[in-house]
């Protein structure tokens, strides 16, 4: 999960700054039509079972997901990125609750107290934007929720090879993007094809985007929902460094707070080792 938070920090970085140079709507039909050839590569050369109709659950951690990602790739265009990542890392929230409600996880009092940590970091770290309102800050929110409806689903795939899981999300994630690419008549530009810049971040944002996405789906297979959620936080810090290094944006004596009460309760399940279950466990779900 660390190294899949990373990527997508990185991939939140590129996009951002693709954003600067075209539609928000180009970038997330490049993240997804990327990501498709990449996987559908990847799994084949593997000798990967692919699956398509069925099972049902399969096409809920799709579709909620391609839902999420449309909100996610508006929001990263509209905000500096440790602003939408946080904000869409309200996921902790939503994936304890339904993991307690479809999957009977009942989170235990440490796990309640990381996420209530982790909820007040995330909020002092974007309180300039929770005054503002603005429909980006909704976007992300809705995100977090959609993922994580996502994200649960992931523990009743335990039987999947992640890599078949990612190669579905990839091709309907693909559709959907087209079609909402259409339907909201945004403009390629003649120029795209030459901006080479433009292109080889697109690339990138393709390229992380698939990376992050094999390695969240193999730690939420493996993993407990509610902890391996919370240690993709980790995102936040990996976002807030970009804004420092590449925006040279600062954080006052609040933010820093913020960033502290989001990666302590991280630190606190690494060194409890929540990605792991029993040997036992993995081989059943194997």
């Amino acid at each position: 999960m660390l190294w899949g938070a990373f990527a997508f920090a990185t991939m939140g970085a590129l996009g951002h700054l693709a954003g600067e140079r075209c539609s928000w709507q180009i970038v997330a039909l490049a993240r997804t039509a990327l990501a498709l050839v990449f996987s559908l590569l990847f799994a084949l050369a593997t000798g990967v079972k692919l699956f398509f109709w069925r099972p049902r659950t399969l096409w809920v951690r799709s579709l909620s997901g391609s839902i999420g990602l449309l909100c996610s790739f508006y929001a990263l265009t509209h905000l500096p990125i440790s602003t939408s990542l946080t904000l869409s890392s309200t996921v902790p929230v939503w994936t304890a609750l339904l993991a307690w409600l479809l999957l009977g996880y009942r989170p235990t009092l440490q796990i309640w107290v990381a996420i209530a940590a982790a909820v007040a970091g995330v909020v002092l770290i974007q309180r300039p934007y929770l005054r503002g309102g603005n429909l980006a800050g909704l976007a992300a929110l809705g995100h977090a929720f959609f993922w994580a409806v996502g994200m649960v689903g992931l523990n009743r795939l335990s039987g999947i090879d992640p890599r078949a899981i990612v190669t579905h999300f990839a091709g309907v994630a693909t559709v959907v993007a087209l079609l909402f690419f259409l339907l909201t008549g945004a403009e390629v530009g003649p120029w795209i094809a030459g901006d080479k810049v433009l292109l080889l971040m697109l690339t990138g944002v393709g390229v992380t985007g698939t990376i992050g996405q094999l390695g969240m789906t193999r730690a939420f297979a493996l993993g407990h929902p509610s902890k391996v959620a919370v240690v993709g936080l980790t995102q936040i810090v990996f976002a807030c460094l970009f804004d420092i290094i590449v925006w040279k944006h600062h954080f006052d004596l609040i933010t820093i707070c913020g960033i502290l009460l989001v990666t302590a309760p991280t630190a606190w399940l690494l060194m409890h080792n929540p990605l792991r279950r029993s040997r036992a466990e993995i081989h059943t779900t194997a």
